[in-house]
């Protein structure tokens, strides 16, 4: 649908859809969807797999296959869409921003440590953080296929963990991730299998911000970096003291931040479609 066709008051509003990491679900993001209050539509689905979506098996290998997975949350998003995604949750969000039906909707993009390793596999320098995050895989599926699922589980937060100190995880939060530990393996298939992710970021052409930890694995650290420098017009924060889980444990400062940028993106969006529709007027005046 064209927005320019309608006035102001009669365009669909913009929706929020906000995309969780591995092992986690769409309550990572129920601060963000408060601070967004009553002037979006937030909507955070469980991501195949995860939350209320482990029951069901027939899991994605691709992240094309996790859109269409997901195809019912976004379908209900009316008007724009606004992406917000953190790890493997933001490498799902850059699929939809740049290869999908809902890519001609998508009016601003977050992406917080996006997990794209193969973007790193045309530098020398960077191929050795894949070359090391597909070992990192290898082993965690072996743990998988003979049923250790905790020490799986702990190979995987150990590298996420970055150079952070050691975090104590409670017990309740271990068990809902052994709950869900063989969902990584699809996991890790989608992103290492994902093509010319270089080629597409250098097509995006919506607001982008971008976000680091300093703590984080160097392997994210080093995707944002990528990004920012391929993205045209992209912004990038990094927050030295922060880790992966940047979305949770800083969110008094990322989530301030997402909300500028997706008000600047409808500002923007606001702008452009007055301007067309003036072109529009000047045009219709001109042929009577």
């Amino acid at each position: 649908m064209d927005d320019r066709l309608h006035s102001p008051e009669e365009r669909p509003p913009s929706c929020v859809i906000a995309l969780h990491c591995s092992l986690g679900s769409g309550r990572q993001w129920a601060r963000l969807a408060e601070q967004l209050g009553s002037h979006y539509r937030v909507i955070a689905p469980d991501i195949s797999g995860y939350g209320s979506q482990h029951r069901d098996r027939d899991w994605p290998n691709s992240l094309a296959q996790e859109v269409g997975w997901l195809r019912d949350s976004l379908t209900e998003a009316a008007g724009p869409i606004h992406l917000v995604g953190h790890s493997y949750g933001g490498a799902v969000a850059f699929k939809i921003a740049t290869d999908s039906p809902f890519a001609d909707r998508v009016r601003s993009l977050t992406l917080v440590e996006p997990v794209l390793p193969t973007l790193l596999c045309d530098d020398p320098a960077d191929r050795r953080l894949h070359d090391r995050f597909l070992e990192l895989s290898q082993a965690i599926y072996k743990d998988l296929w003979r049923g250790l699922f905790l020490e799986a589980v702990a190979k995987f937060t150990e590298f996420w963990n970055g150079s952070g100190p050691p975090e104590a995880i409670p017990a309740s939060a271990r068990l809902r991730m052994l709950e869900h530990a063989e969902k990584i393996a699809f996991d890790f298939r989608a992103i290492l299998g994902e093509e010319n992710v270089a080629t597409a970021a250098a097509a995006l052409r919506v607001p982008t911000l971008l976000f680091s930890g300093g703590l984080s694995p160097y392997l994210t650290q080093r995707t944002v970096a990528r990004l920012a420098a391929i993205i045209a017009g992209a912004e990038a924060r990094h927050l030295p003291t922060a880790g992966h889980m940047l979305p949770l444990t800083h969110a008094a400062v990322v989530n301030p931040d997402i909300v500028k940028h997706i008000a600047r993106a409808d500002e923007l969006a606001g702008i452009s479609l007055a301007s067309a529709g003036l072109a529009a007027d000047r045009l219709r005046s001109s042929m009577l």
